[in-house]
């Protein structure tokens, strides 16, 4: 009986494994020790996660049946966004002051869940493309080499945040035709003094301009606003994967920006010269495949 955890900075994905049958999942607001206390995760953690398992149906039939015993979790892994090397010893140390009867417990950053999910115990190049954007070398246990996540304004080449930079300023510059940018103002009801101010003067302007995705996959059918995804992905495998060479190797990715524009992906990739791997929306069910145990 394990407990895995994905989290984000908004969303964590918590699961429920034994060996009896499908994984149970419950989700609370994110956790990341860079913006919160510990005394803020540890309420978090007691107040939503152990409040809901008290009320989960599906978590009353496994303790009704017996499979959930006083004795869960035996092991907790925690995968998060914020949880650099530094902050692995105060994750750790909290989920072990909140589940004293695990025998193991083990908190690492989400990349090295993106690379154990994607890549389960075989070496490969696992990369994130959700909002933001993040990429290592794995060698089947652990991350060897990466190139650093930058932020939307310095880098995150390939991420939503940086699609939808590089949307309007094409949209805006001329480089997209003018029925494009009709159509943009007209849904969104924006015009460029308004998105200027959005960008520079509103706070969380990354999150926006990720949320711009929705308007671009609507568009796919016009060749540039296609070629603005394509070109996203070419800067981030110029930037981002070009150095691990190890051209033999497949790259993975995850995350919601992959996931939804995987053949624009793929084209860039095989454009690129290299071979893509396994292409998912979030990490959760490879994570649980990586901790069960091996036959």
């Amino acid at each position: 009986m394990i407990l895995i955890a994905d989290s984000g900075s908004t969303k964590t994905d918590w699961a429920i494994v034994t060996a009896s049958g499908q994984p149970v999942v419950l989700s609370t607001q994110g956790l990341n020790p860079i913006h919160q206390s510990r005394e803020e995760i540890v309420k978090i953690i007691r107040e939503e996660f152990m409040g809901r398992m008290g009320s989960n149906p599906d978590v009353q039939k496994l303790r009704s049946s017996s499979v959930l015993t006083p004795e869960f979790p035996y092991a907790v892994y925690f995968y998060g966004s914020g949880v650099r090397p530094e902050m692995e010893q105060l994750m750790s140390s909290l989920l072990s002051e909140l589940f004293p009867q695990a025998s193991i417990v083990e908190a690492h950053s989400d990349l090295l869940g993106a690379a154990r999910a994607l890549c389960g115990r075989k070496e490969g190049i696992a990369c994130i493309l959700g909002t933001g954007a993040n990429s290592c070398l794995y060698d089947g246990t652990g991350i060897v080499q990466h190139t650093p996540a930058l932020g939307y304004i310095l880098g995150d080449e390939g991420s939503g945040a940086a699609l939808g930079k590089r949307f309007l300023h094409d949209l805006y510059c001329g480089v997209l035709s003018p029925d494009v940018l009709q159509a943009f103002e007209a849904k969104t009801k924006l015009s460029l003094r308004e998105v200027i101010n959005r960008v520079y003067r509103q706070p969380l302007a990354n999150r926006w301009l990720a949320s711009l995705s929705e308007f671009i996959s609507d568009h796919l059918d016009n060749e540039g606003v296609r070629d603005v995804v394509v070109q996203n992905f070419t800067d981030f495998l110029r930037v981002h994967i070009a150095p691990y060479e190890h051209h033999e190797l497949p790259i993975s990715f995850v995350g919601s920006v992959a996931f939804h524009y995987q053949d624009q992906l793929r084209e860039a990739v095989a454009a690129y010269g290299r071979m893509t791997g396994t292409i998912i929306k979030t990490p959760l069910a490879g994570l649980i495949r990586y901790h069960m145990p091996q036959k």
